[in-house]
């Protein structure tokens, strides 16, 4: 069973820090979170789960973000949930409301978010995340030619 939009996060304003510390919103996973589609990759991710029955399963963002990270570093199943456990960025970028010490999931549930989302499936999200980024540079473009004509 999937719940669309369990854990929706609009802005770095919104992650609530303990003692008033703020995110950098210029660090490179604040500006990656914002590259990525977050609400379109969640319809094709709640398709894999046909059932209303059972757990709910973890958010999309947390699955997807979490295989990022360890894509990057090639970080072993307990070690990435160590070091998102350790980094509020990371705990943003896969979509907690805030920072928190506790594991964010079990090592485990990597085994279950890499069955989900395949290889084939990675290069869906990707197409997905190259076609919003791609409509980004089309508006900033436009956005360009009709500032330059004024000069």
């Amino acid at each position: 069973m999937y719940k669309k939009n369990q854990n929706h996060q609009f802005s770095i304003g919104d992650f609530n820090q303990p003692m008033g510390l703020k995110l950098d919103p210029e660090n490179k996973w604040i500006k990656k979170a914002a590259m990525i589609p977050w609400d379109e990759i969640e319809a094709v991710y709640a398709d894999l789960f046909p059932s209303d029955c059972g757990m709910p399963a973890k958010p999309l963002r947390m699955a997807l973000g979490a295989l990022l990270i360890q894509k990057k570093f090639g970080f072993s199943d307990r070690e990435l949930v160590e070091q998102i456990q350790e980094n509020p960025y990371y705990q943003y970028f896969i979509g907690l409301p805030g920072f928190q010490l506790d594991k964010p999931f079990a090592p485990s549930l990597m085994v279950e978010f890499r069955k989900r989302i395949t290889d084939e499936k990675l290069a869906e999200i990707n197409e997905l995340i190259i076609d919003y980024n791609k409509n980004d540079e089309d508006e900033n473009d436009h956005s360009d030619d009709s500032s330059s004509g004024d000069s």
